[in-house]
């Protein structure tokens, strides 16, 4: 004979109480004797009883999962990102879907799209590195969707944000550079419409006026982190006619290609060249030299992202947007020189 899921409508009859009556024991509804409380959830336990979560969603108009959009999932910053995310929204009976835009704006949106279609309670995203202008994003807090950003995050949107101090972050590894002897300090950074890019960017520029260095155009350049950009962005460097004595990197997997130009070049590091990265990717503690980074807490960032997104959701009426700021730690390897 084939088995059956039992159903409410089973577990009623089988209490000789009414179908209201079991669902409201169910759902923890205060106002059902503990009694009959205790005999409903005991009776559903020996029958088996599992609630129908498609139907109770349609009910409700809630799913219980959460989108996630984020750039790549194979780097290893986003994936922390995720791990805590997930870990903070599981205890909370959440589940969530993941999405990578690849850089791409179209598919950004396309992933956003998607997402809302397959009706999720709202969505965490780092926007993509295309992305411009955000109306996308404007059409879902209008409908009143809850949407937390994290890392890359767009200032004119009034929603959580939850971010690492980029600019302390990169200030702190352009002094410390500093202060083992270099002066001609070159920057490879991104793009600039990223609000992680231009904070990297101003943490360089404020750390050499804060030691009277002079800023000099030609140390700066910026690229994609992709394809051979880093490459080329590394020889415009070693080409000029003065070579610089550091470079600091807006991440790690640039200062991996700069580390291998600069080999290819026969440049000893850190010993005529010092190159620091940021994101402390695992793989940069291995390579040789090991790098010198600037380590961001991911899975803090993803935890406090989630924590953030069910703030708003179980409290919609007394949650307030806010921006949430990490510290960073300047994690100092073989790729720079020691102070002093």
């Amino acid at each position: 004979m084939k088995n059956t899921q039992a159903t409410i409508r089973d577990l009623a009859l089988k209490l000789n109480i009414s179908i209201s009556t079991v669902s409201r024991a169910l759902r923890g509804a205060q106002d059902v004797n503990p009694e009959t409380k205790k005999a409903v959830l005991e009776m559903a336990e020996l029958m088996n009883y599992e609630p129908n979560k498609v139907a109770q969603s349609l009910r409700i108009k809630k799913t219980n999962t959460i989108g996630i959009v984020v750039p790549e999932i194979a780097i290893h910053f986003f994936s922390s990102v995720i791990s805590g995310i997930q870990h903070y929204t599981s205890k909370h009976g959440y589940s969530i879907m993941i999405c990578q835009s690849l850089e791409s704006f179209e598919t950004e949106k396309a992933n956003v799209q998607m997402l809302v279609s397959n009706r999720v309670d709202g969505l965490l995203i780092s926007v993509s590195s295309e992305t411009r202008e955000y109306q996308h994003l404007e059409k879902l807090v209008e409908k009143k969707i809850p949407v937390v950003l994290f890392d890359r995050v767009a200032d004119s949107l009034d929603v959580p944000k939850v971010v690492v101090d980029d600019h302390d972050g990169a200030f702190k590894a352009v002094d410390y550079l500093i202060k083992t002897g270099c002066k001609r300090i070159a920057y490879i950074g991104g793009s600039l419409t990223l609000s992680i890019s231009n904070q990297r960017m101003k943490g360089y520029l404020d750390a050499l006026k804060a030691n009277n260095i002079p800023v000099r155009e030609e140390l700066m350049v910026f690229c994609n982190e992709f394809h051979d950009e880093p490459i080329i962005a590394t020889r415009q460097l070693l080409d000029l006619p003065e070579l610089p004595d550091a470079i600091f990197c807006m991440n790690d997997p640039v200062a991996i290609l700069t580390l291998q130009v600069l080999k290819q070049r026969k440049i000893a590091v850190p010993d005529e060249i010092s190159v620091v990265g940021f994101t402390n990717e695992p793989v940069s503690r291995y390579i040789e030299p090991s790098i010198t980074t600037v380590a961001q807490p991911a899975y803090q960032m993803g935890e406090a992202a989630a924590r953030m997104f069910i703030d708003q959701v179980e409290n919609p009426s007394s949650f307030k947007p806010r921006m949430e700021t990490l510290q960073t730690e300047l994690i100092i390897r073989n790729s720079t020189r020691r102070i002093g």
